[in-house]
């Protein structure tokens, strides 16, 4: 069974910058595209970017280019969201998904919290 399992979030002061992971399970990674999104609190889930299944290919949402990286290690299974220069605005609960064939999987997502 397919299986999305995110880390790396908490609180985190302006300016951090963690690395967020996606650990993936139940389905060939290698094979697919994954995506990160993010939900902030009372807005609509955004995305934030995409990295194709080799890993040689990235898209980012306009307004995350330039703070945000997306990453994949296909031997372990993991995406990364390495995460700059945060601002109190980028507290959301961050989700990796897949889309396998016409079923899209969600992670539970990790909560990050900007603040002082």
């Amino acid at each position: 069974q397919v299986q999305l399992v995110e880390s790396g979030g908490g609180l985190v002061q302006p300016g951090g910058s963690p690395r967020l992971s996606c650990a993936a399970s139940g389905f060939t990674f290698s094979s697919f595209t994954m995506t990160w999104y993010r939900q902030a609190p009372g807005k609509e889930r955004e995305l934030v970017a995409g990295i194709a299944p080799a890993g040689t290919s990235t898209n980012y949402a306009d307004s995350m280019k330039g703070r945000f990286t997306i990453s994949r290690d296909n031997t372990k299974n993991t995406v990364y969201l390495q995460v700059n220069s945060l601002k109190p605005e980028d507290t959301a609960v961050y989700c990796c998904n897949v889309r396998l064939g016409g079923e899209t999987y969600w992670g539970q997502g990790t909560q990050v919290t900007v603040s002082s």
